[in-house]
């Protein structure tokens, strides 16, 4: 127990220190505003460099990675369909494509998937 704690000390000084180190050699100390401007030959530019991002494009991508989890986690059930009883493997898909498909319906309902801009 007593290695667990010393190692567990080391690797928390360890990190710690990395942290520090970083955050002090990082820090740009000279702001140039011709560095942060966006570049356009030469010219001032006419408007902001930077777009708002849409929190609309955002949740939808939320939306497409979590079906895309749910694919991942539904195929290994094709896989281990020969080691189950069928009831099982047909109620433990059903009750996991019902919760995922609640999941689509509130976000239908609140709106979520409306594009706009």
């Amino acid at each position: 127990m007593k290695l667990v704690c010393i190692s567990f000390a080391i690797s928390v000084t360890i990190s710690s220190l990395l942290i520090i180190i970083s955050t002090l050699f990082s820090k740009k100390t000279i702001l140039d505003r011709e560095k942060s401007s966006p570049f356009e030959c030469g010219f001032d530019p006419k408007n902001t460099s930077r777009v708002p991002f849409s929190i609309r494009f955002f949740l939808i991508a939320i939306v497409f990675l979590i079906f895309d989890i749910e694919i991942s986690i539904l195929l290994p059930l094709s896989i281990i369909s020969s080691t189950i009883p069928p009831m099982v493997w047909i109620l433990t898909g059903s009750a996991f494509l019902a919760v995922v498909t609640l999941g689509l319906y509130y976000e239908w309902a609140e709106s979520t998937l409306e594009w706009i801009t």
